[in-house]
């Protein structure tokens, strides 16, 4: 059972995936829903933890704060681009660089191939997501390719998701930024707790080690791991359970 590898919680930092891990999966990426008692459970979490307590995710700062309005939380955004300490705090670069405007500017185009494909622009990275549209993931795909091929020169990563592709400059990720949060207060010197689902939180898998830390998956076993969850809502019933199982 996960909770057994898991410290007290004044002495973990819980670090939280968003889509596909603490909420469930939408057909578009403002469709997520926030249940009540996961924001109650997060407030209390912050209060235990004394702070450390962080979302690490793909979607910006800025978007977080949206979902899950009005409560604000320390937070990791745009795979380890920018990266905040506090809910009272403002989020920070991390010298994470943007996507040239150029090829950005070619990159959208490829969401004129359907009109189901989703274009969202991150800032620090461009997605397209297809759920909307599966049939088209093989064509977005040789696109970005043939665009990359063209400017081979030019530092960029794919990074495949569930039914989005999304494409940032190389040089940071996810993990980058887990491993810079967990140089400040107040997760300095407390052992990770992550958890996530996607390809992207492979990186901070594979840190974890390093960090003293322990990982989790949700919905796909991955030999990174310390073990997994089914879905989403396990996440939140587990996530709850911790404020009264450990001291």
């Amino acid at each position: 059972m996960p909770g057994a590898l898991v410290p007290q919680l004044d002495q973990c930092a819980l670090l939280l995936d968003i889509d596909g891990t603490l909420l469930d999966m939408a057909p578009t990426p403002r469709e997520v829903w926030v249940p009540p008692e996961l924001e109650q459970t997060l407030r209390s979490l912050l209060v235990r933890t004394s702070g450390a307590l962080a979302l690490v995710s793909g979607r910006s700062i800025n978007d977080i704060d949206l979902i899950f309005a009005p409560m604000r939380l320390p937070a990791v955004g745009g795979h380890g681009a920018e990266m905040r300490l506090s809910g009272g705090g403002e989020a920070v670069a991390t010298h994470a660089p943007p996507l040239d405007p150029e090829l950005k500017s070619r990159l959208a185009a490829i969401a004129r191939i359907s009109p189901g494909i989703l274009l969202e622009d991150k800032g620090y990275s461009l997605a397209l997501h297809y759920r909307l549209a599966p049939h088209t993931e093989k064509a977005i795909y040789e696109s970005v390719a043939a665009i990359r091929a063209e400017n081979p020169d030019a530092p960029l990563e794919v990074l495949p998701g569930k039914s989005v592709c999304e494409i940032k400059q190389s040089g940071f990720t996810k993990a980058t930024g887990v491993v810079e949060l967990m140089k400040h207060a107040p997760f300095e010197g407390r052992r990770p707790v992550f958890i996530g689902d996607d390809v992207t939180d492979e990186t901070v898998f594979a840190i974890m080690p390093e960090l003293n830390g322990v990982a989790f998956s949700v919905g796909r076993h991955s030999d990174l791991t310390a073990g997994r969850f089914d879905q989403p809502s396990d996440v939140r019933d587990w996530l709850a359970r911790l404020l009264t199982t450990t001291a």
